[in-house]
């Protein structure tokens, strides 16, 4: 005969909790928490809309200051009076266009001067050699809001353009603008459609109103006090912030603020079902999801500071301005969402109230017998190896589909998704003149040397023409020949001087093909080897070199972060978990989960979504978020589990941990893949293929990898995985269980699946 005796659950209140503070402070330690959260989002909300005065998207920003792009482009103001941005208007026709459409057309563009904002050094318009196309070349101050000059310009010249001409306006002045309009929805429609995505998951799961909504102040509460942290760092100068930036930074916090809050809600509850008084509930609670709370934001926060380690400062940015959004993320799941609870009570959850029910809870040992989670615990039980063999295969069959990213970036005409004006507009440029044109690559050499460097570009196929910075020369610029700088306006007039700027002159080189196009690439990457020989002390810089230190740059960061960061978090497993096998194996099945990830990624981009290619860093910053966030719940679920093993035994632990955890890991990976998937709306390249790559691989670690693979092998191993630390050489536990001495039987003593009608764990069985 088996007696089961409850046993009263620390948290219990059969009679008057001790230690509580007296009812005031009860009172008004939440009350002044809320208070102090209600202050930080009120300062920080208005923030939202002042993001893009302490922004920037210039690609040159985010170099490493030794690259030669870098360093010609802070050359720039000593070439030039300004800093403005060209815009290339190019105007079309199927038929040659005749003299009076030219005339027009001219007059059209000599009075742009007129729109504020727009430079007095705007070019003639220049006829093509097929007679079908003018452009011109007009400056933007780079401090006026370069895209609405842009639209202006656009819908001026539309509004009188001769009849049968087209006109677009393209090159950087026309692509940044396109990026800025991509971006514009960051504030709002990016913002709106993560909350609204999380709010209905959250419905679902709770089937509640007023909990949803605690949950979502939470993470709101977080992202303002957030946002104005990182505000005031990047108006120090501190840190740099990008639309990018700002876009991951919004749906991270609401994401990681979400998922910790849902930890917390889940351990409430559970204190909720063995305490009268909530306090005592809520104390239990938070020293309960404290420490995975902590430790899985702490192994974010780690696995994204090792993007200090970048060249590139769009990286290195990213890395503080997102781990101190996970920062503000824990202390709201801890602090605010607390406070919100404590406040509402058991009210919280209505209609669905949980009960003070202690002696059902003993019945249960702490678990459910019933439900999904119980039902996969039992095939675990029964099919351990099985399990995670086929499920390792099926992993390994999506990792080899990796190899098929295109992950060597794209152009810069691609970056935006959709219609692109600049982009049609740089296609037409192409047909009808030099791609490259607006958009030289610059040179800046020695003036001794300006005809050696000269004769280099002159020669290098690809290369269409080359002139001088001259501030006394027509439209700034001389033309410069294998004979030298060449005369201009009346003959026998004498050549332009070529700007000197400390003992330097820049040459600029109109490429034959377009700026961000490969072909271009290959160009000035043998310019580069050319004048290294003939000029060493050359600087070659511009929109294509610029596209080619960033792509190095990434490629180097690619290669040394990610050994990093898996270093890091295979360290902050081991001291965590008190052992080296399950944190070596958690690594792995994380490891395979990314690479299962970026294999159907690539299947996507290439044959459905049929995307151009991605960026360098495209594969780095899906690795950090699917390592960081992925291990997030390996690390719920094993703490968990180390906590049960503790009591039960090691078998039983992976059976308790799996079924305890299994709803409230579910609903964070669901709400998290939700929230990246928020990034889809933004019309930009980059976000949309990290939005996919980080919620489909969130969904496989939450359905398979934490589900499956990790409880079937954990499971296989037994208390081996806890080596060396002395749980893995335990031949008893507290209740009485033995792991069935090299782990032979399936739960210990006499430990059955049905030995308690039909429960999935039990207390050790007293036999009379």
């Amino acid at each position: 005969m088996s007696r089961h005796k409850a046993i009263p659950h620390a948290g219990t209140n059969p009679g008057k909790p001790q230690h509580k503070p007296r009812k005031w402070l009860r009172t008004l330690l939440p009350a002044l928490i809320i208070i102090a959260w209600f202050v930080g989002g009120s300062i920080g909300g208005p923030y939202f809309g002042k993001v893009s005065e302490v922004s920037s998207n210039d690609p040159t920003t985010y170099l490493p200051s030794s690259s030669d792009a870098t360093q010609v482009q802070k050359l720039l103001s000593d070439f030039r009076d300004s800093d403005e941005i060209p815009a290339v208007l190019v105007f079309s026709s199927t038929d040659t266009l005749s003299p009076n459409d030219i005339a027009a057309v001219s007059e059209q563009v000599s009075e742009l001067t007129k729109i504020a904002g727009v430079g007095q050094d705007v070019s003639p318009a220049i006829p093509s050699k097929d007679g079908r196309a003018l452009q011109a070349f007009v400056p933007i101050q780079s401090d006026a809001d370069i895209g609405e000059i842009v639209t202006t310009i656009g819908t001026t010249l539309r509004a009188s353009a001769p009849e049968g001409v087209s006109v677009h306006v393209t090159g950087p002045a026309g692509f940044t603008a396109d990026l800025i309009e991509g971006f514009s929805g960051i504030d709002g429609i990016l913002l709106g459609v993560a909350l609204l995505a999380v709010f209905v998951i959250l419905i679902a799961v709770y089937r509640s109103l007023l909990l949803p909504v605690a949950v979502l102040a939470t993470s709101l509460f977080a992202l303002c006090v957030a946002l104005l942290s990182v505000w005031w760092l990047a108006k120090a100068g501190i840190l740099l912030l990008s639309g990018q930036t700002q876009g991951i930074l919004f749906i991270l916090v609401i994401g990681a603020a979400t998922d910790y809050s849902l930890l917390y809600v889940s351990r409430y509850r559970e204190e909720l079902r063995i305490s009268t008084d909530k306090w005592s509930a809520s104390m239990a609670a938070i020293r309960k999801s404290a420490e995975p709370i902590a430790a899985s934001g702490g192994t974010v926060i780690v696995g994204l500071l090792c993007l200090l380690l970048s060249d590139l400062k769009s990286n290195s940015s990213l890395g503080p301005v997102a781990a101190i959004g996970i920062v503000f993320a824990m202390l709201s799941a801890l602090t605010l969402l607390p406070a919100l609870l404590f406040a509402f009570g058991r009210n919280a959850f209505w209609p669905r109230r949980p009960k003070y029910e202690p002696n059902v809870v003993a019945a249960e040992h702490g678990v459910h017998a019933t439900g999904v989670w119980a039902k996969l615990s039992r095939t675990i039980k029964r099919r351990p190896r099985l399990i995670w063999m086929v499920t390792t295969a099926v992993l390994l069959i999506g990792v080899f589909g990796a190899t098929t990213l295109n992950a060597s970036g794209v152009p810069q005409s691609e970056l935006v998704l959709g219609s692109s004006e600049a982009r049609d507009g740089q296609a037409i440029l192409g047909q009808h003149f030099p791609g490259g044109t607006g958009s030289p690559v610059l040179v800046v050499v020695p003036q001794a040397q300006l005809q050696d460097a000269a004769d280099v570009l002159l020669a290098q196929e690809g290369v269409d023409s080359v002139s001088v910075v001259a501030a006394d020369a027509p439209g700034g610029s001389a033309t410069v020949t294998a004979q030298g700088i060449g005369a201009m306006g009346a003959p026998g007039a004498a050549a332009p001087q070529p700007t000197v700027a400390n003992g330097d002159i820049m040459l600029q080189g109109t490429l034959a093909d377009a700026a961000d196009s490969d072909a271009a690439s290959s160009v000035v990457r043998e310019l580069r080897t050319g004048l290294s020989g003939v000029v060493p002390q050359a600087l070659v810089g511009g929109v294509t070199a610029t596209s080619i230190d960033t792509n190095d740059a990434s490629i180097h960061d690619r290669n040394l972060i990610i050994p990093v960061v898996l270093v890091v978090i295979l360290l902050i497993l081991m001291m965590l978990l008190r052992s080296v096998l399950a944190p070596v194996l958690l690594v792995l099945t994380t490891v395979l989960s990314f690479g299962t990830a970026l294999g159907v990624a690539a299947f996507f981009f290439n044959h459905v979504f049929h995307f151009p290619g991605a960026d360098p860093a495209v594969p780095l910053f899906g690795f950090i978020f699917l390592v960081a966030l992925g291990i997030d719940y390996n690390i719920f679920l094993m703490t968990r589990v180390r906590e049960e093993s503790l009591k039960h035994g090691t078998h039983d632990g992976i059976i308790r941990g799996l079924v305890i955890t299994g709803g409230v890991i579910t609903s964070a990976g669901l709400v998290l893949a939700a929230t990246f998937s928020a990034l889809g709306v933004i019309p930009i390249l980059f976000l949309a293929q990290i939005a996919f790559i980080v919620a489909f691989g969130v969904l496989l670690d939450t359905f398979v990898v934490r589900s499956l693979l990790v409880p079937a092998l954990s499971y296989d191993l037994g208390k081996v995985i806890w080596w060396p630390s002395k749980l893995s050489r335990a031949a008893t536990h507290a209740s009485g269980h033995g792991d069935g001495g090299a782990d032979g039987e399936a739960d210990g003593a006499g430990a059955g699946d049905g030995a308690h009608g039909g429960q999935l764990d039990t207390l050790s069985a007293h036999r009379s």
